[in-house]
């Protein structure tokens, strides 16, 4: 093969390589993590105590801290501060990371998804339904 077409084949497989790294690297995408929250759903809402607790406010929220709600000693005792990386461990392995949760979700093992999900839990908390006096869904 001439030099020149070996040239020209890095060339388009490093644009290749750019390309898949840029997508890699999506910024998350709050209303694909709206989509992804329903799962959520059938335990959780964002601003009432259902099966598991609300999560509005999570963000920046000691774990277990939601006055009144019964959680589980382990997670009384995990000392976790939610952030979006420590979300995110909880998230993908839920018992993995805190191991003796009552949460019995396996996860959400898709890590674009939760990155969509904490962008989701970010932005929602900065609207109406998460803020003191709204209607609580």
């Amino acid at each position: 093969m001439s030099t020149g077409r070996q040239t020209i084949r890095r060339a388009a497989l490093c644009a290749c390589l750019a390309t898949l790294a840029m997508v890699a690297q999506a910024a998350p995408d709050a209303t694909r993590g709206e989509q992804v929250y329903a799962r959520c759903l059938a335990c959780h809402a964002l601003a009432s105590d259902r099966v598991g607790p609300r999560h509005c406010g999570l963000i920046g929220r000691r774990a277990a801290s939601v006055a009144g709600f019964d959680y589980s000693p382990a997670m009384k005792h995990s000392g976790i501060v939610w952030n979006e990386k420590s979300l995110n461990g909880f998230l993908a392995k839920p018992m993995r990371a805190v191991p003796g949760t009552s949460m019995t979700y396996d996860g959400v093992p898709i890590a674009a998804d939760r990155a969509d999900l904490i962008a989701y839990l970010k932005k929602v908390n900065t609207e109406a339904v998460c803020q003191p006096g709204s209607a609580k869904p």
